[in-house]
This record gives structure tokens, C-alpha cells and sequence, in this order.
């Protein structure tokens, strides 16, 4: 692969609470040295929802020579709205790149399901049960998504001078000719494992530079068999929209995530995928609690490949709260051959 990447939270806005509370340049600076030093990654992909904090996180991930990928998540935004956030973006993703780093820029992810005004529903829930349910209401929504990425990708060009994409859910009739990547969340399930990595091989037989983005398992034992639905074992403040507790009590397996993530990595590797962003480095919002109450320990639902503490900092990096997962080692050791 060309690009062998990751992806890193600068913080996501759902309900007006962010999934990062602290941002320290410093820590940011650290773990994205740890990122291409340690895990061997040549680009990264910065994700969140604060401009601010992408375009400082960038500038980082610049001056130490990543490759960028400039992904401005929105979540719940409707048109108008998003399409703002991407016009301030695409400036500030044109400074970074103007400095002279290798920059994409990332028009958003998921739409169809995150945002509004695509289909019906005023919540991911209300849209996803639209999506399974009514499966008539798929092909408009498509056609409504089109619409929107063809104007999100004339105001971004406007805007950015280099290489532009989309992260598409699969069912999504996206125009690849408007953009520069086939960029697509990929996530293997048990439901379609046996067929996955022909669907690889279709992707890249297109002829157009394939990334893939989205892909990981969570850390409990069965995980990587719902994989796309493995972070459904938590439940969630009805106000904030944070997350509470676990559902119930689950098997933690750290190996099976680092034997998930080697294994997509390696068919990504044998069929030609131009680049591939593992999900996720870190999320500081479902915190490893080894002591206690086992629904409280919510890194058995996170997709990071390394726990973090919610109250101590790590025994591998000082300085950090969190320490590395196997899937972590598997990740570097894919990347470092």
C-alpha cells in the first residue's frame, strides 16, 4: 500500500458534547510522533468536528511528515450546514497544504445516515431503522446524497488545490469521477467474510486509487463477527449522547482485535489498495475500568488500539493515559514490513 495510515479523533461534536475533552497540542504532537515512529504509519487521517482543532492537528501531522488526510466529520448537520463547515475546512486545509505537506481532504463520511435531510428521521436511530425498514426509501436517499456531494465537491475545489474524496458507505451511488480516491468504510462482518476480499479485488479492478477507511473491531470476544455493530454494547446518556455503561457483561479479547485488523490489512495489502486508515488510534470517551463494576469498563466497546485511563496515565509512554493494545504491535508490525 502506498499510504498506510490510521485515523485520530480530534473530537466529535454529537449533542453539543465533544468525544475529546481535552486537546493538547503537546499530547497531539507526541502521539502523532508515536503514530509514524512506532506504528509505522505514512499518513493519517484527522477526524472531528472543530475546524480549529483539525487545522491545528494537521499542522502537527505536517511538520512531521505525514501525509494528511483532512476529514471534517459532521454529525446531525443538515445541507447548508455542512456544506459551511467544508468551505471553512477546505481553507484551512489549503493553508496546511500550501506549507507544503501532502494534504486530502475528506468531504465528509456516512451521510446518508449521520446527517439530515437524506432520510427521514431526526435521529441516527429514526434514520438507520428508515434504512433497514423501508428499503423503497434507499434509492432517493441515494439520489439526494449525489446531489449534495456534487455542490460539497465544487465549493471544496474552489477552495483546496489537492486531491479530494469521499468516505461512502457502501450502498452509497456515489460519482467517483468528481473526486480523486474511491474512498470506502469498509468493514468485514462474519455475514460477509467469505465474499470480502472479492469485493476488495472489484473495488481496485475499477482503475481509479482505492482508500479504505472505517475498518476495526471493538475488544470484547464475538466482536469482529458484527463488526460494523460492535459498539452497540453501550448505552448512551438520552441528554448528552456520551456513553454510560455497558449493556451487559462481555469477554475482553485484545487478540482477536489485533487478528482482525492483521487480516484486513493483508487482503488490502495483496489486492492493490492505494490506502488504508485503520479505526481507530484512541477513544478517550470509552475508557479501559479493569476494577469494579465490568459494564463500566467501556474500552470493551471501543475500536482504539490502545485503552485509555480515564483517571492515570499509561505504563509505555509517560506522560500518556493509555497504553497499547496487541492491536496495536499487529498494526505496526503490518506496516513496518
Amino acid at each position: 500500500m502506498r499510504a498506510k495510515g490510521i485515523s485520530y479523533d480530534t473530537g466529535f461534536v454529537p449533542g453539543g458534547s465533544g468525544t475529546v475533552e481535552r486537546f493538547d497540542l503537546d499530547v497531539v504532537r507526541r502521539e502523532l510522533e508515536i503514530i509514524r515512529d512506532d506504528l509505522h504509519c505514512t499518513a493519517v487521517q484527522l477526524v472531528g468536528g472543530d475546524p480549529e482543532r483539525l487545522e491545528r492537528a494537521a499542522a502537527c501531522a505536517a511538520e512531521l511528515g505525514l501525509e494528511v488526510w483532512f476529514s471534517p466529520y459532521p454529525l446531525e448537520l443538515t445541507a447548508e450546514e455542512m456544506l459551511a463547515l467544508f468551505a471553512d475546512c477546505a481553507e484551512r486545509a489549503e493553508r496546511i497544504r500550501r506549507s507544503g505537506a501532502e494534504v486530502v481532504f475528506v468531504a465528509g463520511s456516512e451521510l446518508t445516515v449521520m446527517d439530515r435531510g437524506f432520510l427521514p428521521g431526526d435521529t441516527l436511530k429514526e434514520r438507520l431503522d428508515a434504512l433497514l425498514n423501508r428499503r423503497e426509501l434507499v434509492a432517493e436517499a441515494g439520489k439526494r446524497v449525489a446531489a449534495f456531494l456534487a455542490e460539497a465537491a465544487t465549493v471544496v475545489r474552489e477552495r483546496f488545490g489537492g486531491k479530494v474524496t469521499y468516505a461512502a458507505i457502501p450502498f452509497e451511488p456515489v460519482d467517483w469521477s468528481l473526486f480523486d480516491f474511491v474512498t470506502i468504510e469498509l468493514i468485514r462482518s462474519a455475514e460477509v467474510a467469505d465474499r470480502f476480499q472479492e469485493g476488495v479485488r472489484a473495488l481496485v479492478a475499477q482503475g481509479r486509487p482505492v482508500a479504505i477507511t472505517g475498518f476495526g473491531t471493538a475488544t470484547w470476544r464475538g466482536a469482529a463477527d458484527v463488526a460494523p455493530r460492535s459498539m452497540e454494547i453501550v448505552e448512551y446518556d438520552e441528554v448528552t449522547g456520551l456513553p454510560v455503561r455497558l449493556t451487559g457483561e462481555y469477554e475482553r479479547d485484545e487478540e482477536g482485535q489485533a487478528t482482525y485488523l492483521r487480516e484486513l490489512l493483508e487482503i488490502f495489502e495483496a489486492e492493490g489498495v492505494d490506502s488504508a486508515f485503520v479505526h481507530t488510534f484512541a477513544l478517550p470517551a470509552l475508557p479501559h475500568r479493569p476494577d469494579g463494576d465490568p459494564r463500566d469498563d467501556l474500552d470493551l466497546a471501543s475500536l482504539g488500539i490502545v485503552k485509555v485511563y480515564a483517571d492515570r496515565d499509561g505504563d509505555t509512554y509517560p506522560g500518556l493515559r493509555w497504553d497499547p493494545k496487541p492491536a496495536f504491535a499487529a498494526v505496526a508490525a503490518c506496516y513496518g514490513k
